[in-house]
């Protein structure tokens, strides 16, 4: 039998993307469809779905959700069926899908999220003509009021399961109380046990305690935010929850981030016949000013933040280049910390290079031609550069936690006898453990056999939806089984 998932979110590639969450959302629909699961994917009406909005089905309008009119749209995304909340008062506007051009939170992201886990509640439960759904699949805080709508508010029909996927702890939607009378919920609903917080309304919050399963995006992270270091402050919660709590890891999409056909690449290769990544390192060292060599170009492709030990990696740098690394580095975030690497890059021109901004093309060159990927993070709910990193034979330096652990074999001295070893671990972020772990990469990248066993072996590794694609199968389908 087939089931039929509404999964919401408020980003998912190819249409909008800022994270790795949007590349999850668009993957999902493809992975599920071979294991019997129809997923319907719902997202804002951003003006960058214009094009796919433009002569769309209008299936349903809402005259007063949440005080503005809206409706819901018909589309299809990479031949699955997508639904578009058209709604020009909260999300036809400029600058970015959460803040406005100054990097500021819009001030009624409350509403604005709301109002997309209000249509999801009420899609997933009867309340627009001939639309059904078994489960309710939520995403992050955006979308994790809709399991407390089906909760406390549901339509005239059965309500769907539901499924809340934590992609980053760290990020809850807390808004303060004042908010509450204007989310459309009864009073008890503002509760310890529902959707109050801290005295406010925590969007995350609330769908953890509402939804009938838990997932967050690998089993190490699941483990680790039940842990005051981690849980941020819903550990106890997560604790509560007990074995409706799952890790799945993520998958990467293989239509898309395949070196044997990646359009980004100017040489195509396989693991067969990596050789041919020394066309796309000689690209990379163009894109980037870089010395041409034949010594080790590391890359970072990330968040300029805290969170992805971003700081620390400032630290080490002048320590990289003396040890005979260069580094090309694609990212955005806190401005002190683009300020640091654009100065590291003014030190040490042919050695660092820096790119302030993101380009999707241009990660896809960075994977196929930089030796190696670093990935310091403090915290890594899943990661997704890493898996790219794999698929793409750019050995991932990581930090030992969340997802970087339950994905890259360290290269310790059993697992390079073994033959096994895909990438470099390190305990904990410091600048003395990731220079440590920056020394193992050189050192073993200068054996060249054992480099490109490791190169090939994460080219071979399965990094795909397959296995965690029947994890999310059987996981919907243990819902919808009696109690």
């Amino acid at each position: 039998m087939t089931l039929t998932v509404l999964s919401v979110a408020s980003e998912a590639f190819p249409l909008v993307k800022t994270g790795g969450l949007a590349d999850v959302v668009g993957a999902l629909p493809a992975a599920l469809a071979p294991r019997g699961i129809a997923i319907t994917t719902l997202v804002p009406g951003y003006p960058a779905l214009a094009p796919v909005s433009k002569g769309a089905t209008v299936l349903h309008h809402w005259p007063d959700l949440l005080r503005t009119t809206a409706r819901l749209l018909a589309a299809e995304i990479a031949g699955h069926p997508l639904l578009i909340l058209d709604a020009p008062a909260l999300f036809a506007r400029g600058g970015g899908i959460y803040g406005d051009a100054g990097g500021n939170d819009w001030p009624d992201n409350w509403r604005r999220f709301a109002a997309l886990a209000r249509a999801a509640a009420d899609l997933a439960s009867g309340a627009v003509a001939n639309q059904h759904f078994d489960i309710l699949h939520a995403h992050d805080w955006q979308a994790a009021m809709a399991p407390a709508y089906l909760r406390y508010a549901p339509g005239p029909g059965v309500p769907a399961r539901s499924v809340v996927t934590i992609h980053n702890m760290a990020f809850q939607g807390w808004f303060d109380a004042s908010v509450f009378p204007d989310l459309g919920l009864p009073p008890d609903a503002f509760a310890l046990d529902g959707v109050e917080y801290y005295g406010g309304v925590g969007f995350l919050k609330a769908g953890l305690e509402a939804a009938d399963a838990i997932t967050t995006v690998s089993p190490t992270y699941a483990d680790e935010i039940r842990r005051a270091e981690f849980g941020m402050g819903l550990e106890g919660l997560i604790v509560t929850r007990g074995a409706r709590v799952h890790g799945i890891v993520n998958g990467i999409d293989p239509a898309i981030w395949n070196p044997e056909g990646d359009p980004a690449l100017p040489a195509s290769y396989a693991a067969r016949t990596i050789a041919r990544r020394r066309t796309n390192k000689r690209a990379v060292e163009k894109m980037f000013d870089l010395n041409r060599g034949d010594g080790p170009v590391f890359t970072v492709i990330s968040r300029l933040t805290g969170q992805k030990g971003m700081d620390v990696l400032v630290e080490v740098l002048d320590d990289l280049v003396a040890i005979g690394g260069r580094l090309a580095l694609l990212g955005s975030g806190d401005a002190a910390l683009e300020a640091a690497f654009q100065a590291a890059a003014a030190r040490h021109p042919g050695r660092i290079g820096v790119r302030i901004g993101y380009d999707e093309p241009l990660s896809h060159l960075l994977q196929g031609g930089a030796d190696a990927i670093l990935i310091p993070s403090r915290f890594e709910p899943c990661g997704l550069t890493q898996l790219y990193g794999l698929a793409y034979g750019c050995v991932p330096v990581v930090a030992r936690t969340g997802g970087l652990a339950d994905t890259v074999i360290d290269a310790n001295d059993a697992a390079v006898a073994a033959g096994v070893a895909t990438g470099i671990q390190h305990d904990g972020v410091t600048r003395d453990t990731l220079l440590r772990a920056i020394r193992r990469a050189i050192a073993l990248y200068d054996r060249p056999v054992i480099w490109q066993q490791m190169q090939k072996n994460g080219m071979h590794a399965d990094v795909s939806w397959s296995a965690s694609g029947a994890r999310y199968a059987d996981l919907y389908r243990s819902l919808m089984e009696p109690a």
